[in-house]
Protein backbone atom coordinates (compact mmCIF):
# COMPACT_ATOMS: atom_id res chain seq x y z
CA UNK A 1 0.00 0.00 0.00
CA UNK A 2 1.56 3.59 -1.11
CA UNK A 3 0.75 6.51 0.38
CA UNK A 4 0.25 9.77 -1.78
CA UNK A 5 3.06 11.46 -3.17
CA UNK A 6 4.15 14.26 -0.54
CA UNK A 7 2.09 12.86 2.82
CA UNK A 8 3.57 13.22 5.62
CA UNK A 9 0.99 12.92 8.33
CA UNK A 10 1.50 15.53 11.42
CA UNK A 11 -0.42 15.24 14.44
CA UNK A 12 -2.02 18.30 15.73
CA UNK A 13 -0.48 20.12 18.67
CA UNK A 14 -2.57 23.72 18.61
CA UNK A 15 -5.06 23.41 20.96
CA UNK A 16 -4.49 19.98 22.00
CA UNK A 17 -3.32 19.01 25.70
CA UNK A 18 -1.68 15.65 26.91
CA UNK A 19 -1.21 13.28 29.60
CA UNK A 20 0.45 9.95 29.74
CA UNK A 21 -1.58 7.37 32.01
CA UNK A 22 -1.08 3.69 32.28
CA UNK A 23 0.12 3.70 28.85
CA UNK A 24 -2.72 5.09 26.92
CA UNK A 25 -2.10 8.81 25.51
CA UNK A 26 -5.26 11.25 26.65
CA UNK A 27 -5.84 13.79 24.86
CA UNK A 28 -8.03 16.81 25.48
CA UNK A 29 -8.61 19.00 22.59
CA UNK A 30 -9.71 22.19 23.82
CA UNK A 31 -11.52 23.56 20.38
CA UNK A 32 -13.74 21.01 19.77
CA UNK A 33 -14.10 20.24 24.03
CA UNK A 34 -13.64 16.34 23.19
CA UNK A 35 -11.22 14.12 24.90
CA UNK A 36 -9.68 11.08 23.70
CA UNK A 37 -7.75 7.83 24.97
CA UNK A 38 -5.72 6.51 22.50
CA UNK A 39 -4.35 2.97 23.45
CA UNK A 40 -0.65 2.36 23.08
CA UNK A 41 -0.45 1.37 19.66
CA UNK A 42 -2.61 4.11 18.37
CA UNK A 43 -0.41 6.87 20.82
CA UNK A 44 2.69 5.41 19.20
CA UNK A 45 1.57 5.92 15.87
CA UNK A 46 0.10 9.68 16.82
CA UNK A 47 3.81 10.65 18.04
CA UNK A 48 5.56 9.34 14.99
CA UNK A 49 3.17 11.76 13.33
CA UNK A 50 5.53 15.22 13.00
CA UNK A 51 5.18 15.75 9.56
CA UNK A 52 8.48 14.99 8.51
CA UNK A 53 7.58 10.82 8.27
CA UNK A 54 6.05 8.94 5.75
CA UNK A 55 3.46 6.09 6.58
CA UNK A 56 5.99 3.14 5.49
CA UNK A 57 9.11 4.86 8.17
CA UNK A 58 6.39 5.04 10.65
CA UNK A 59 5.63 1.41 10.35
CA UNK A 60 9.07 0.79 10.52
CA UNK A 61 9.53 2.64 12.95
CA UNK A 62 7.09 0.52 14.94
CA UNK A 63 8.43 -2.35 14.03
CA UNK A 64 12.18 -1.58 15.53
CA UNK A 65 10.32 -0.38 18.87
CA UNK A 66 7.81 -3.76 18.93
CA UNK A 67 10.56 -6.57 17.67
CA UNK A 68 8.24 -7.54 15.04
CA UNK A 69 6.49 -6.73 11.88
CA UNK A 70 4.11 -3.84 11.64
CA UNK A 71 1.78 -3.67 8.38
CA UNK A 72 1.46 -0.35 7.08
CA UNK A 73 -2.30 -1.03 7.06
CA UNK A 74 -2.78 -0.97 10.77
CA UNK A 75 -0.59 3.04 10.51
CA UNK A 76 -3.47 3.51 7.94
CA UNK A 77 -6.03 2.48 10.35
CA UNK A 78 -4.96 4.60 13.22
CA UNK A 79 -4.81 7.57 10.82
CA UNK A 80 -8.44 7.20 9.58
CA UNK A 81 -9.28 7.26 13.22
CA UNK A 82 -6.93 9.88 14.22
CA UNK A 83 -8.34 12.04 11.17
CA UNK A 84 -12.05 11.01 12.02
CA UNK A 85 -11.39 12.54 15.38
CA UNK A 86 -9.53 15.81 14.07
CA UNK A 87 -6.15 14.87 16.01
CA UNK A 88 -4.14 15.13 12.75
CA UNK A 89 -3.27 18.71 10.44
CA UNK A 90 -5.08 18.82 7.50
CA UNK A 91 -4.14 17.61 4.45
CA UNK A 92 -6.19 16.92 1.39
CA UNK A 93 -6.99 13.40 1.66
CA UNK A 94 -8.83 13.22 -1.74
CA UNK A 95 -5.63 12.72 -3.37
CA UNK A 96 -4.76 9.05 -5.05
CA UNK A 97 -3.66 6.43 -2.08
CA UNK A 98 -4.51 3.91 -0.21
CA UNK A 99 -8.76 4.73 0.02
CA UNK A 100 -9.36 0.96 1.14
CA UNK A 101 -8.15 1.07 4.33
CA UNK A 102 -9.22 4.43 5.00
CA UNK A 103 -12.84 3.44 4.50
CA UNK A 104 -12.57 0.41 6.32
CA UNK A 105 -14.58 -0.98 9.48
CA UNK A 106 -12.50 -2.40 12.30
CA UNK A 107 -13.98 -5.66 11.24
CA UNK A 108 -12.69 -5.41 7.84
CA UNK A 109 -9.44 -4.32 9.12
CA UNK A 110 -9.28 -7.46 11.31
CA UNK A 111 -9.93 -10.00 8.33
CA UNK A 112 -7.63 -8.11 6.34
CA UNK A 113 -4.56 -7.53 8.41
CA UNK A 114 -5.07 -10.83 10.36
CA UNK A 115 -6.73 -12.16 13.61
CA UNK A 116 -3.01 -12.36 15.02
CA UNK A 117 -2.18 -8.61 14.74
CA UNK A 118 -5.90 -6.96 15.74
CA UNK A 119 -4.47 -7.48 19.40
CA UNK A 120 -2.86 -4.47 18.43
CA UNK A 121 -5.22 -2.26 16.30
CA UNK A 122 -4.59 1.61 17.26
CA UNK A 123 -8.20 2.34 19.15
CA UNK A 124 -9.07 5.98 19.61
CA UNK A 125 -11.81 6.23 22.32
CA UNK A 126 -13.57 9.86 22.54
CA UNK A 127 -16.15 11.44 24.53
CA UNK A 128 -17.59 15.40 24.36
CA UNK A 129 -16.10 16.94 27.74
CA UNK A 130 -19.22 19.06 29.29
CA UNK A 131 -19.19 22.65 29.55
CA UNK A 132 -18.12 24.38 32.82
CA UNK A 133 -22.14 25.38 33.33
CA UNK A 134 -22.74 21.93 32.63
CA UNK A 135 -20.46 20.26 34.81
CA UNK A 136 -21.17 22.18 37.91
CA UNK A 137 -25.00 21.63 37.73
CA UNK A 138 -25.85 18.29 39.20
CA UNK A 139 -28.81 16.75 37.61
CA UNK A 140 -32.04 15.30 39.62
CA UNK A 141 -32.52 11.40 39.39
CA UNK A 142 -36.15 9.51 39.13
CA UNK A 143 -38.79 10.77 41.38
CA UNK A 144 -37.82 13.97 42.01
CA UNK A 145 -39.38 17.23 41.80
CA UNK A 146 -38.71 19.44 38.31
CA UNK A 147 -39.91 21.85 36.16
CA UNK A 148 -37.92 21.14 33.07
CA UNK A 149 -36.37 18.33 31.29
CA UNK A 150 -32.70 19.55 31.26
CA UNK A 151 -33.09 19.58 35.60
CA UNK A 152 -33.53 15.61 35.42
CA UNK A 153 -30.17 13.25 34.64
CA UNK A 154 -32.79 10.95 32.73
CA UNK A 155 -33.65 14.32 30.25
CA UNK A 156 -37.45 13.57 31.07
CA UNK A 157 -39.64 16.13 33.26
CA UNK A 158 -43.47 14.94 33.34
CA UNK A 159 -45.92 15.95 35.45
CA UNK A 160 -43.16 18.00 37.59
CA UNK A 161 -41.36 14.83 38.50
CA UNK A 162 -37.90 13.42 37.20
CA UNK A 163 -38.80 10.56 34.95
CA UNK A 164 -36.57 7.24 34.08
CA UNK A 165 -32.91 6.51 35.29
CA UNK A 166 -30.20 8.28 35.42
Amino acid sequence: MKAPLGFLPKARREGIITKEVDGELLIYDRDRDKAHCLNPSAAAIWKLCNGRTTTDQISSSLSKDKGGAVDEAIVWLALAELRRTHLLEDYDWTQPGPQTILGMSRREAVRRIGLGAAIALPIVISITAPTPAQAGSPCKPANQACTQEIECCSGVCTGNVCIGDA
